[in-house]
């Protein structure tokens, strides 16, 4: 029976890299390396089948033993002194210094700064080693790397921490250029795109950047573009083309109640009114009154007009409710106080909602709150049941609504007037997802707190959830860098992908260059991975890619679906080995909810199922397209190799045919009838497909 190791390198061209899917660490604490290196979906395994080992602090290390492992190709980590981090050359100097900064080669300028400063010994390094991170002030090695035969040496100066993310942000970055390579990815992250940060930037550079990084959905700040302008609109068309021949959907993000610039200067009698009776203009938003029926006619008008002029996906609503954070407290900040807000609120409690603001001791505050929170919930009920209009005019649009998190932070419902409870029935009569964010006060709290926030939204519809992550400084005190990078940014895709059907991150111009090649790695969910009958067996919910060239079948039949360098495979358990046959037409790429695909010689068939329109790649353009049985015709979008198509939202079959139709003949060969199949996997968990 082949070995995993020889599975994989019949898969690989020569020099390739073999994913890395294990990893152990010796002795019986395994620290903090199962969150770290579990955070690019690696798992644990046993020493013979890892291809990373780490050594702890204090764990017997002898050259004799481990040096050939490294030769061979094994990835081993070294914390602190060892006999055999001494016989490479990482030997104590004899002297120590207190380090609480350090500096990394992968943002020499990024401060990283420890919660805690320790008094650490000063070692020398080889020659040959590449030092990743140094103590800030006197330059003393803290993490360096030396490559040795096939394999590699990381070692560290001390422990990472309890965490896996408090000393050294960047260690799966530097491992990476040890030779690790993570073994899955995803295509399925959403991200927010804010145009005027990237006016000068190329749209199809940052297209293929953002597909390599896993990004399948970009929600493009749609205020820009509410007033028509040339040169702007010619732009987002541009932007929008080279998303889709890469198979990225393109979202109009609407952040009402602020409609644009220029809505706000020609309207300045519909302008929202703070406690102190000034205009709303809270940092870049410049809020209009959505009460007042006259500005909302215009603003729903604008809308579908905006939703029209650009092919886009979907329209994500978010943040439709009110300011402030600080909530009553701040009344120059606290809204709406308009004349029509406040012209209701007197009819309903003989009392001015502008008075009962500004007096701490009134007794009217709580019935103000709620008062806020009900008319919250109508504006964003009016404004689904407008979408729902616009969409019997666009059906292929789909429809996100983001709400800041208010069950796991309670505070919110007071603060700005949220509250999802109002809200989520509504997943029952409109066809939405329901984006939660985090709202900044809990920015500083750990990766653990997705999985919390998930356990506190029961819906019957939890395949609609989706949760958004800020990627930006946090104003608290947090350690060791104010924004999330490296290991505390997979950590927080990785949990909140295991959590939520749906991850976006805001936004993806806060992402740092470094953690952009293993972004998608964080965001895949596979919970299994074995070797069976010499074959690899994997299972995952929503379906993922593992790094693989050549032709390849699953479940044994030839499987059409795949990358020049990626195998996207569909969800659920599935079996996967080498093939002697190529497919008579790949699809490279695919952004939607995969089901099947199969291929003949002549064709090949897709099926799947998404709430959005899906985008199909192919490697060369097919004479024909069906859906569902029906010839139907198509406009390809072509460019260096590539051929791009749009495919409807919904439930389908899609079959691309490189001949006129007609019968189609098997090329792929199934499991021989004869062949007994082990139905469990040694463990016992994982049915064999």
């Amino acid at each position: 029976m082949p070995s995993l190791a020889k599975l994989l390198l019949f898969a690989l061209p020569l020099n390739a890299v073999e994913p890395s899917f294990h990893f152990h660490v010796a002795g019986e604490d395994p620290g903090p390396w199962p969150a770290i290196f579990g955070s690019i979906g690696m798992t644990a395994g046993t020493s013979g089948v890892a291809s990373v080992i780490v050594l702890p602090a204090g764990t017997p290390a002898a050259s004799a033993i481990w040096r050939p492992r490294v030769e061979q190709g094994t990835i081993v980590v070294l914390e602190g002194h060892s006999e055999f981090a001494a016989s490479l050359g990482f030997a104590p100097a004899g002297k120590s210094i207190q380090t609480r900064q350090i500096r990394d080669l992968q943002d020499e300028t990024l401060p990283i700064i420890w919660e805690r400063a320790l008094d650490l010994p000063v070692y020398t390094v080889p020659s040959a080693a590449k030092v990743f991170s140094r103590e800030r002030w006197s330059g003393a090695p803290m993490a360096a790397g030396l490559r040795i035969g096939r394999g590699a040496v990381f070692w560290l100066n001390v422990t990472p921490g309890q965490k896996g993310h408090e000393r050294f942000p960047y260690i799966l970055q530097a491992l990476t250029s040890l030779g690790l390579e993570a073994p899955f990815r995803s295509g399925r992250l959403w991200a927010f795109f804010d145009s005027s940060y990237r006016l000068r930037a190329d749209p199809d550079y940052l297209a293929e950047r953002w597909r390599a990084a896993g990004i399948g959905a970009l929600h493009v700040a749609a205020w820009h573009y509410y007033d028509a302008d040339p040169q702007r609109d010619e732009y987002l068309h541009k932007l929008i083309d080279a998303a889709h021949r890469r198979a990225i959907l393109v979202y109009a993000w609407v952040e009402l109640p602020h409609v644009s610039e220029k809505f706000w200067n020609d309207h300045p009698e519909w302008r929202e009114k703070t406690a102190l009776l000034q205009d709303a203009q809270l940092d870049w938003r410049k809020l209009m009154n959505l009460a007042n029926p006259a500005c909302v006619r215009e603003v729903k008008a604008g809308i579908a007009v905006l939703a029209k002029r650009f092919n886009w996906d979907g329209i994500n609503l978010a943040e439709l409710y009110f300011e402030s954070l600080e909530g009553i407290a701040n009344p120059s900040r606290f809204t709406p106080f308009n004349e029509d807000v406040r012209a209701e609120f007197r009819a309903l409690h003989n009392a001015d909602p502008v008075a009962v603001a500004r007096d701490a001791a009134h007794p009217l505050r709580p019935k103000l709150l709620e008062f806020r929170a009900s008319l919250a919930q109508r504006i964003q009920e009016d404004w689904l049941n407008e979408l729902s209009q616009i969409r019997r005019t666009l059906p292929h649009l789909d429809v996100v609504l983001t709400h800041v998190d208010d069950k796991f932070d309670t505070r919110m419902r007071d603060a700005i007037g949220a509250e999802s409870s109002r809200l989520l029935p509504q997943l029952a009569r409109h066809d939405f997802t329901f984006l939660i964010e985090d709202p900044a006060t809990i920015w500083h709290l750990g990766p653990q707190r997705y999985p919390q926030i998930a356990g506190k939204y029961n819906t019957p519809y939890p395949e609609k959830l989706a949760i958004d992550i800020n990627i930006v400084e946090r104003y608290q005190d947090v350690y060791p860098t104010k924004q999330q990078t490296g290991t505390e940014l997979f950590q927080l895709v990785s949990l909140s992908s295991r959590a939520f059907p749906r991850v976006a991150l805001y936004f993806e111009n806060s992402i740092h260059k470094a953690d952009l090649p293993l972004l998608s790695s964080s965001a895949a969910r596979v919970d299994r991975i074995d070797h069976i009958a010499g074959r690899l067996v994997m299972d995952s919910k929503y379906g993922a890619g593992i790094p693989w060239t050549g032709s390849a079948k699953i479940n044994g039949r030839l499987w059409p679906v795949a990358g020049s360098d990626t195998l996207w495979l569909p969800p659920g358990p599935v079996a996967i080995e080498p093939s002697p046959a190529a497919p008579p037409l790949r699809i490279l790429d695919f952004n939607g909810d995969l089901k099947t695909a199969s291929a003949q010689s002549n064709a090949i068939d897709i099926s799947y199922n998404s709430p959005h329109r899906a985008i199909a790649i192919a490697d060369r353009m097919p004479a024909a397209v069906e859906i569902d049985g029906a010839p139907v015709p198509v406009e390809w979008m072509s460019a260096n190799g590539r051929h791009a198509l749009l495919l409807p939202r919904g439930q389908h079959v899609v079959s691309f045919l490189l001949t006129a139709p007609g019968p189609l003949k098997e090329v792929s060969s199934p499991a021989p009838s004869g062949a007994a199949k082990p139905q469990s996997s040694p463990r016992g968990q994982l049915p064999l497909p």
